[in-house]
């Protein structure tokens, strides 16, 4: 984790909901922005992974999705898809320089009918920050599930 804990306060108010995206990035996580990075940071080295590892996978699938404007991509085990939002950007709510382009993406896993769903964002909150949402947060990316359906 990059970022000390009194930033974390003033960074966990960006990621109410109606600052900077209507749903938030919290979900229904009573936990502290500190407790949740921390604990997401545990599992994902029990793992056996890295952050910067699953946010790697993720961006190949990410451009994979990209390519297909809006048609299903497929491989192996997997169906992705993107979905362009209107509106555009968003910003990261850690302050980082930049922007990430609006849109969804969708993975099915073939074998077990199982879902992940994630933005462009969420891959640099990941890869950047240790970060994969809140429990309850529509884009919450669970780290045992995405070592079970991409590793």
């Amino acid at each position: 984790m990059k970022d000390n804990s009194s930033d974390l306060e003033s960074v966990q108010m960006q990621m109410q909901p109606g600052v900077l995206t209507l749903e938030g990035f919290l979900g229904t996580d009573s936990r502290s922005l500190a407790e949740i990075v921390q604990a997401d940071d545990a599992e994902v080295q029990r793992l056996g992974l890295t952050h910067e590892r699953i946010a790697e996978r993720l961006t190949q699938l990410t451009q994979m999705a990209l390519q297909g404007f809006g048609t299903p991509q497929k491989g192996d085990e997997f169906s992705v898809v993107c979905s362009e939002a209107i509106g555009g950007w968003v910003r990261c709510p850690f302050r980082d320089k930049g922007r990430f382009r609006k849109g969804e993406i969708v993975l099915t896993d073939k074998n077990s009918g199982r879902m992940l769903t994630w933005t462009p964002l969420s891959v640099h909150l990941i890869e950047e920050h240790g970060f994969y949402q809140g429990k309850g947060s529509h884009y919450r990316l669970e780290p045992s599930l995405l070592k079970e359906i991409l590793f």
